[in-house]
């Protein structure tokens, strides 16, 4: 999100299997932070300054306390170096992982089926609006 409107967003399946749900959240994650400093370069080619650490906000919180643990241990030990890049952005204060709780996840809209009502939410925080609204 950028001021009140979404200007970026992905749902796709990821490429490797996890063993539990801690681990696809800690890997999307991944994947979230690594777009985000793509974003980064982006403004500050416009000459855009960011002055903060980028929000990123999770529905796991496993996932976001295995990305602020320095430590592995039992069953995450195994996870791949390359995953761990998140980690390092949350230390050096580039992106900070932010517990959502799931009914206030706005990015569900594009990755499962909602009930009317939290459709209708999500559309209105995301800045969507149909054609009728318009007219």
């Amino acid at each position: 999100m950028m001021g009140s409107g979404a200007i970026s967003w992905s749902s796709r399946k990821q490429s490797i299997v996890t063993l539990s749900t801690t681990k696809a959240e800690f890997i999307a994650a991944m994947a979230c932070a690594c777009h985000a400093i793509w974003l980064l370069k982006v403004l500050e080619k416009i000459h855009f300054q960011q002055k903060r650490s980028i929000p990123i906000y999770r529905d796991n919180n496993s996932a976001i306390k295995l990305s602020k643990n320095s430590f592995l241990r039992g069953r995450s030990k195994h996870i791949d170096v390359k995953f761990h890049f998140p980690k390092d952005l949350t230390k050096d204060g580039v992106i900070d992982l932010i517990y959502c709780r799931s009914e206030n996840q706005v990015a569900d809209i594009f990755t499962k089926f909602l009930k009317l009502a939290s459709f209708v939410k999500f559309k209105k925080l995301l800045g969507a609006c149909t054609l009728e609204d318009q007219v």
